[in-house]
């Protein structure tokens, strides 16, 4: 699949195993969530453009490498996003963060927005959009729609889980935004649910199922 980018490193599939195991409890999830996060973060920030400067050492003064251009933005997903959220701002803390509020229809499993807000220079920075699943990608789709309505055309999207209906669908619409994501899982089930998936990640990471 083009764009698609299943980061394998061992130790986010061993996290990521502890994750699906029913039996795995909120605080130990939530943790883990943030771990993967923080992995998938390195993979995703491979490309980003670097400038020459100069700095004084102990010893002497040296021409180092740091990140240039306008730091990156993050848009977490709401409300299970901000589980991604967290490991990512431990990896970028000096990131720009917003956020979109969607849930899904259970009965049409489309997308209904409730809120929505990001810096005013979006268009300006890199986006990384965080949200734990792609499952049916209704709610991905809507997200990276509303993100370049405001003028980003520099977009990565990022998840723990996807499945290939998902993957299918985010890529139709919108071809020129990779994905990274932990896992492609098997199918959707008749409720639109990743399977054999680790369950609803929201409900796992705030004790809420």
């Amino acid at each position: 699949m083009p764009k698609l980018v299943v980061v394998d490193h061992p130790l986010v599939q061993h996290k990521l195993a502890l994750m699906r195991r029913k039996e795995t409890p909120t605080a130990e999830f939530r943790q883990l969530v943030k771990e993967i996060a923080l992995l998938l973060g390195y993979e995703i920030c491979r490309d980003l453009p670097l400038e020459e400067v100069e700095v004084e050492t102990p010893l002497e003064r040296t021409t180092v490498r740091m990140l240039s251009g306008k730091k990156l933005c993050l848009v977490s997903v709401l409300r299970a996003g901000n589980g991604l959220l967290e490991g990512m701002l431990d990896l970028i803390p000096s990131a720009r963060v917003g956020h979109i509020g969607l849930y899904r229809d259970p009965e049409t499993l489309q997308p209904v927005e409730y809120y929505y807000k990001v810096p005013s220079d979006i268009a300006e920075r890199q986006v990384i959009l965080v949200d734990p699943m792609l499952a049916t990608a209704n709610s991905a789709v809507a997200a990276v729609h509303k993100v370049k309505a405001s003028g980003a055309t520099d977009i990565k999207y990022a998840c723990l889980l996807a499945a290939p209906e998902g993957v299918e669908k985010f890529q139709a619409a919108h071809p020129d935004v990779p994905i990274f994501t932990a896992a492609l899982d098997r199918a959707l089930n008749d409720h639109g649910y990743i399977m054999p998936g680790l369950g609803d990640a929201g409900d796992r990471i705030y004790g809420t199922r």
